[in-house]
């Protein structure tokens, strides 16, 4: 596989993120909800928002942490009220279900603690890759990878991969990057891919790599 320099990466992440800041453009929905820090809010949060708009994952999480303002909580709400919470979340009933399984297995196992290290993050029910990575980075402040189809969709886009997956693309990156940038690749490339570089018709006018991305995969509809 065909990979860009961990040095072209680094430098493009630094242009985006320096366009994000002059246009004032808010995080994603997990930074939006302040919960950074937190593994717990963070982990629920992120069940919630698959397919999912960031608002409605915002509003979703809000009421239940009003609730379950922790694990504990949590466990006292039956299936049914979880559901009344997260309403109208993409998939509310399956979420509602993964989340009181993810609180039966935190108290009988972990003791009413979210765990610190990838495997054991990955034996929660409905926790991947993209999930774990994103508890360990923004719910404990953990170097953590996390790609999401945004992040997949742009690393290939610039041309510094070509992956046809996003754990490819995780694995690949996982594998290159220093440490100290993993942790910022994903909330930058989020903003960017929902603010410019979107799956269809991105504005490439407007972007600050125009004369240096190939552009790979660009549809521009008019």
């Amino acid at each position: 596989m065909r990979t860009g320099s961990p040095e072209t990466i680094t430098e493009r992440l630094r242009k985006v993120e320096n366009l994000l800041k002059k246009k004032e453009i808010p995080g994603p929905g997990i930074e939006q909800l302040g919960i950074t820090g937190d593994p717990y809010r963070v982990l629920i949060s992120t069940i919630l928002s698959l397919r999912t708009r960031d608002r409605i994952m915002e509003e979703a999480s809000k009421r239940l942490f009003c609730r379950a303002p922790d694990l504990d909580q949590l466990g006292r709400l039956s299936e049914e009220e979880i559901q009344t919470a997260i309403y109208p979340v993409g998939f509310y009933r399956t979420k509602a279900k993964t989340i009181k399984q993810i609180g039966k297995v935190l108290k009988e196992k972990w003791e009413n603690r979210i765990p610190s290290c990838l495997e054991d993050l990955l034996e929660l029910p409905g926790v991947g890759l993209k999930t774990a990575n994103l508890v360990l980075s923004a719910g404990f402040g953990k170097s953590a990878l996390c790609v999401d189809t945004h992040v997949h969709r742009i690393m290939n886009r610039w041309g510094v991969l070509q992956s046809k997956s996003p754990e490819e693309t995780f694995r690949t990156l996982d594998r290159i990057l220093p440490a100290e940038i993993k942790s910022s690749i994903n909330p930058i490339l989020v903003s960017f891919g929902q603010s410019f570089c979107l799956p269809l018709s991105p504005l490439c006018s407007l972007c600050p790599l125009a004369r240096e991305c190939p552009q790979k995969g660009v549809v521009h509809h008019r």
